[in-house]
């Protein structure tokens, strides 16, 4: 039994630090990334489809993405998909490849979205906490019930803090590394 919970909590909490890895890559930080254009959708016959199923997405340079559509007519939604994005990026048509350059980042830029990481990164930490609380509630009741002993409930508990502190200091490294990253020019 305290072995689930400990499982349990291993999971909820490496599951949080993914969540926190993916939430980071959508931050830009003037280098393109296919990952970028993930999440757009276009508009294809009138059915909204994610871009990855309509194109083909590739870098064609550290600052620039390439989008290829597997059909010609399909390029002017494409771009009317990527601008209208919350990504702010410009895509030019040029031929049958849609380029998407990665405008430079400006100091102020910088700042703010190292902001917006600090509270991604807070975030995650919080939600690891909560895994934490809920975990040795789950010990704490197995001990009210009678079903563990004191000193294995204690040492369970011990062990769910070793876990929490693990994964907040990888937090902290992912937040060091986007924040080094952003900051570079």
């Amino acid at each position: 039994m305290i072995a689930d919970v400990k499982k349990t909590a291993d999971q909820k909490m490496k599951k949080t630090v993914e969540t926190l890895k993916a939430d980071l890559a959508k931050v830009r930080t003037g280098r393109a990334h296919t990952g970028l254009l993930d999440h757009i959708v276009v508009d294809y016959y009138g059915n909204p489809t994610p871009l990855a199923q309509v194109a083909n997405v590739t870098l064609i340079d550290a600052r620039t993405i390439g989008v290829t559509p597997w059909e010609k007519k399909m390029s002017s939604a494409i771009e009317k998909a990527i601008r209208d994005s919350d990504l702010g990026l410009n895509p030019a048509a040029s031929g049958d490849i849609v380029r998407v350059p990665m405008p430079a980042l400006t100091e102020e830029r910088r700042k703010d979205l190292t902001k917006v990481v600090r509270n991604e990164g807070e975030n995650a930490r919080v939600a690891v906490r909560n895994v934490r609380r809920d975990a040795i509630h789950h010990l704490k009741d197995l001990l009210k019930q009678k079903k563990v002993a004191e000193d294995e409930e204690r040492r369970a508990q011990d062990e769910v803090q070793k876990l929490t502190d693990r994964y907040i200091a990888d937090i902290d490294k992912l937040l060091q590394q986007k924040e080094a990253d952003l900051m570079a020019v």
